[in-house]
Protein backbone atom coordinates (compact mmCIF):
# COMPACT_ATOMS: atom_id res chain seq x y z
CA UNK A 1 0.00 0.00 0.00
CA UNK A 2 2.85 2.25 1.26
CA UNK A 3 4.60 1.73 -2.83
CA UNK A 4 0.87 2.67 -4.01
CA UNK A 5 0.60 5.92 -2.23
CA UNK A 6 3.96 6.99 -3.08
CA UNK A 7 3.53 5.98 -6.75
CA UNK A 8 0.38 7.71 -7.12
CA UNK A 9 2.45 10.93 -5.36
CA UNK A 10 5.04 10.58 -7.89
CA UNK A 11 2.24 10.59 -10.86
CA UNK A 12 0.67 13.30 -9.69
CA UNK A 13 3.84 15.72 -8.57
CA UNK A 14 5.04 14.93 -12.64
CA UNK A 15 1.69 16.28 -13.61
CA UNK A 16 2.11 17.98 -16.83
CA UNK A 17 5.49 16.90 -17.37
CA UNK A 18 4.43 13.18 -18.20
CA UNK A 19 2.96 14.94 -21.42
CA UNK A 20 6.21 16.37 -22.50
CA UNK A 21 8.23 13.22 -21.58
CA UNK A 22 5.91 11.00 -23.92
CA UNK A 23 6.19 13.89 -26.64
CA UNK A 24 9.65 13.52 -26.54
CA UNK A 25 10.50 9.78 -26.03
CA UNK A 26 7.72 7.68 -27.34
CA UNK A 27 5.78 10.71 -30.29
CA UNK A 28 8.04 13.06 -31.12
CA UNK A 29 11.37 12.79 -30.47
CA UNK A 30 13.80 15.48 -30.17
CA UNK A 31 15.53 15.01 -33.73
CA UNK A 32 11.68 15.03 -35.24
CA UNK A 33 10.83 18.09 -33.45
CA UNK A 34 13.92 20.46 -34.45
CA UNK A 35 13.65 19.44 -37.94
CA UNK A 36 10.44 21.98 -37.44
CA UNK A 37 12.54 24.24 -35.75
CA UNK A 38 10.18 23.24 -32.41
CA UNK A 39 12.00 23.79 -29.05
CA UNK A 40 9.84 22.31 -26.40
CA UNK A 41 10.79 24.23 -22.60
CA UNK A 42 11.64 21.60 -19.77
CA UNK A 43 8.75 22.50 -18.14
CA UNK A 44 4.91 24.36 -19.06
CA UNK A 45 5.39 28.41 -18.59
CA UNK A 46 2.34 30.13 -16.95
CA UNK A 47 1.64 33.45 -19.21
CA UNK A 48 2.36 36.80 -17.59
CA UNK A 49 -0.47 38.80 -16.21
CA UNK A 50 -0.57 41.40 -18.77
CA UNK A 51 -3.25 44.29 -20.51
CA UNK A 52 -3.48 42.95 -23.54
CA UNK A 53 -6.75 42.53 -25.75
CA UNK A 54 -8.04 42.01 -29.09
CA UNK A 55 -10.17 44.20 -30.82
CA UNK A 56 -13.07 43.24 -29.44
CA UNK A 57 -11.53 42.48 -26.13
CA UNK A 58 -10.18 39.41 -25.55
CA UNK A 59 -7.52 39.11 -22.80
CA UNK A 60 -4.07 37.65 -23.47
CA UNK A 61 -4.92 34.82 -20.92
CA UNK A 62 -5.25 30.75 -20.59
CA UNK A 63 -8.73 31.49 -21.34
CA UNK A 64 -8.09 33.13 -24.65
CA UNK A 65 -6.02 30.43 -25.59
CA UNK A 66 -7.71 27.38 -24.17
CA UNK A 67 -8.74 24.87 -26.96
CA UNK A 68 -6.13 25.22 -29.25
CA UNK A 69 -2.12 24.72 -29.94
CA UNK A 70 -1.48 29.07 -30.85
CA UNK A 71 1.96 30.57 -32.15
CA UNK A 72 2.63 33.65 -31.52
CA UNK A 73 4.60 36.34 -33.17
CA UNK A 74 5.02 39.43 -31.76
CA UNK A 75 5.65 41.91 -34.85
CA UNK A 76 4.19 44.97 -36.14
CA UNK A 77 2.25 46.23 -38.95
CA UNK A 78 4.55 48.38 -40.46
CA UNK A 79 7.51 45.78 -40.41
CA UNK A 80 8.84 45.32 -43.37
CA UNK A 81 9.79 41.79 -43.87
CA UNK A 82 9.73 39.53 -40.81
CA UNK A 83 6.05 39.82 -40.28
CA UNK A 84 5.16 39.65 -43.74
CA UNK A 85 7.15 36.68 -44.30
CA UNK A 86 6.27 34.83 -41.01
CA UNK A 87 2.56 35.42 -41.42
CA UNK A 88 2.40 34.19 -45.08
CA UNK A 89 4.42 30.73 -44.02
CA UNK A 90 1.71 30.49 -40.74
CA UNK A 91 -1.26 30.82 -43.81
CA UNK A 92 0.75 28.16 -45.71
CA UNK A 93 1.15 25.37 -42.96
CA UNK A 94 -2.26 26.46 -41.48
CA UNK A 95 -4.23 25.52 -44.79
CA UNK A 96 -1.91 22.24 -45.66
CA UNK A 97 -3.29 21.05 -42.58
CA UNK A 98 -6.21 18.01 -42.06
CA UNK A 99 -8.97 19.33 -41.22
CA UNK A 100 -8.93 17.91 -37.62
CA UNK A 101 -5.81 19.49 -37.10
CA UNK A 102 -6.33 22.80 -38.48
CA UNK A 103 -9.37 23.09 -36.13
CA UNK A 104 -6.22 23.14 -33.20
CA UNK A 105 -3.94 25.29 -34.52
CA UNK A 106 -4.18 29.42 -33.76
CA UNK A 107 -2.34 32.35 -34.84
CA UNK A 108 -1.84 35.48 -33.18
CA UNK A 109 0.05 38.60 -33.52
CA UNK A 110 0.80 40.68 -30.67
CA UNK A 111 2.18 44.33 -32.06
CA UNK A 112 5.52 45.64 -30.79
CA UNK A 113 4.42 49.02 -32.14
CA UNK A 114 1.14 50.04 -29.77
CA UNK A 115 2.16 53.81 -31.18
CA UNK A 116 0.64 53.15 -34.84
CA UNK A 117 -0.88 50.01 -34.61
CA UNK A 118 -4.58 50.07 -32.97
CA UNK A 119 -6.53 47.06 -32.36
CA UNK A 120 -8.40 47.71 -35.26
CA UNK A 121 -5.21 47.88 -37.43
CA UNK A 122 -3.45 45.02 -36.23
CA UNK A 123 -6.76 42.61 -36.44
CA UNK A 124 -6.89 43.94 -40.24
CA UNK A 125 -3.41 43.34 -41.00
CA UNK A 126 -3.56 39.42 -39.38
CA UNK A 127 -6.80 38.89 -41.21
CA UNK A 128 -4.93 39.63 -44.81
CA UNK A 129 -3.33 36.62 -43.87
CA UNK A 130 -5.91 34.56 -43.16
CA UNK A 131 -9.43 35.36 -40.91
CA UNK A 132 -8.90 33.19 -38.39
CA UNK A 133 -5.78 34.69 -37.33
CA UNK A 134 -5.88 37.28 -34.41
CA UNK A 135 -4.41 40.68 -33.35
CA UNK A 136 -3.11 41.55 -30.03
CA UNK A 137 -2.20 45.26 -29.00
CA UNK A 138 -1.35 46.85 -25.39
CA UNK A 139 0.32 50.03 -23.71
CA UNK A 140 4.75 49.67 -24.51
CA UNK A 141 4.80 48.38 -20.93
CA UNK A 142 2.54 45.46 -21.38
CA UNK A 143 3.85 44.49 -24.26
CA UNK A 144 7.73 44.78 -23.36
CA UNK A 145 6.54 42.88 -20.22
CA UNK A 146 5.01 40.14 -22.36
CA UNK A 147 7.74 39.55 -24.46
CA UNK A 148 10.35 39.71 -22.13
CA UNK A 149 9.14 37.24 -20.30
CA UNK A 150 7.79 34.85 -23.03
CA UNK A 151 11.25 35.25 -24.33
CA UNK A 152 10.54 36.98 -26.90
CA UNK A 153 12.55 40.59 -26.35
CA UNK A 154 12.34 43.54 -28.99
CA UNK A 155 13.77 46.83 -28.66
CA UNK A 156 10.93 49.52 -29.51
CA UNK A 157 11.37 52.07 -32.09
CA UNK A 158 12.04 56.13 -31.98
CA UNK A 159 8.47 57.28 -32.60
CA UNK A 160 10.11 60.71 -33.11
CA UNK A 161 11.62 59.28 -36.28
CA UNK A 162 9.61 59.31 -39.46
CA UNK A 163 9.25 55.93 -40.36
CA UNK A 164 10.69 54.14 -38.29
CA UNK A 165 11.01 50.31 -37.21
CA UNK A 166 11.01 48.13 -34.24
CA UNK A 167 13.55 45.33 -33.91
CA UNK A 168 12.63 42.24 -33.13
CA UNK A 169 12.49 37.89 -33.71
CA UNK A 170 10.74 36.12 -36.17
CA UNK A 171 10.40 33.46 -33.68
CA UNK A 172 7.23 32.14 -32.55
CA UNK A 173 6.04 31.16 -28.71
CA UNK A 174 4.40 28.21 -29.02
CA UNK A 175 1.04 28.02 -26.09
CA UNK A 176 -0.64 24.62 -25.24
CA UNK A 177 -4.53 24.03 -25.10
CA UNK A 178 -4.29 24.87 -21.46
CA UNK A 179 -2.82 28.49 -21.96
CA UNK A 180 0.41 27.77 -21.32
CA UNK A 181 3.99 28.41 -23.49
CA UNK A 182 4.97 24.94 -23.63
CA UNK A 183 8.36 26.35 -26.75
CA UNK A 184 9.38 28.07 -29.26
CA UNK A 185 9.35 27.62 -32.86
CA UNK A 186 11.98 29.05 -34.51
CA UNK A 187 12.95 31.28 -37.01
CA UNK A 188 12.99 30.81 -40.13
CA UNK A 189 10.11 28.75 -40.41
CA UNK A 190 10.20 25.34 -42.09
CA UNK A 191 7.14 25.09 -43.46
CA UNK A 192 7.20 21.52 -45.05
CA UNK A 193 8.33 20.07 -41.67
CA UNK A 194 6.01 22.13 -39.81
CA UNK A 195 3.27 20.75 -41.71
CA UNK A 196 4.47 16.97 -41.23
CA UNK A 197 4.90 17.48 -37.38
CA UNK A 198 1.84 19.60 -36.25
CA UNK A 199 -0.40 17.00 -36.51
CA UNK A 200 0.93 15.09 -34.58
CA UNK A 201 1.82 17.01 -31.74
CA UNK A 202 -1.81 18.89 -31.75
CA UNK A 203 -3.15 15.63 -31.72
CA UNK A 204 -2.12 15.30 -28.00
CA UNK A 205 -3.58 16.50 -24.96
CA UNK A 206 -2.38 18.00 -21.87
CA UNK A 207 -2.22 15.72 -18.87
CA UNK A 208 -4.63 17.40 -16.25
Amino acid sequence: MRRLLMLVTTVCAVGSGLFYWVMKTELLDESALASAGIVLLPSPHVLPDVRLATVDGQAFDSEFFAGKWTLVLFGYTFCPDICPTALSELRQVYLALPPDARKLMGVTMVSVDPHRDTPERTQQYVSFFDPSFTGMTGNLAAVQQASNDIGLPFVPGDIDQPDYTVVHTGNLALIDPTGRQVGFVRAPLRVKELIRILPGLFAHSVSE
